[in-house]
């Protein structure tokens, strides 16, 4: 399993359950998307917050309001989602310490971590919202 951080993490969980009542037309709240997906509210609320400025999702308050995807979820990408938490730059550190790779011969893990960065940022690029729906993209 590829490990994000914990906002990636639950990030990509909340959006993911906006994504399975997205045909519904219905809108959850930081309680309900929390609950179904067992984490702590607190931190849903952020995160929510968060992804409604960066317009993945959008809000309503009051009755009848919560969060919805401002997308359609074949539109948004778990990579959309990564950028708003994870550094999504090529740069990757060297685990031989800066000042190794790109100033000396490639350490001996370069290539396959090159190689791995570029599988990961196609799987993240091309995996959109919608395998959580019935409407594969």
């Amino acid at each position: 399993m590829i490990k994000y951080g914990k906002s990636t993490q639950s990030a990509i969980s909340a959006m993911s359950r906006l994504a399975e009542v997205y045909d519904q037309d219905q809108r959850l709240s930081s309680h309900d998307i929390a609950k179904t997906r067992n984490l702590p509210q607190p931190l849903v609320a952020k995160l929510l917050t968060t992804l409604s400025q960066f317009g993945l999702v959008t809000g309503a308050p009051g009755p009848g309001g919560g969060y919805a995807l401002a997308h359609k979820p074949e539109e948004i990408s778990l990579f959309d989602v990564a950028a708003v938490f994870e550094r999504t730059d090529d740069q990757m550190t060297c685990p031989f310490g800066p000042g190794w790779c790109g100033n000396r011969e490639p350490c001996p893990l370069h290539d396959k971590l090159v190689e791995f960065n570029e599988q990961l940022q196609t799987f993240l690029r091309s995996t959109t919202f919608a395998v959580f729906t019935n409407h594969q993209a």
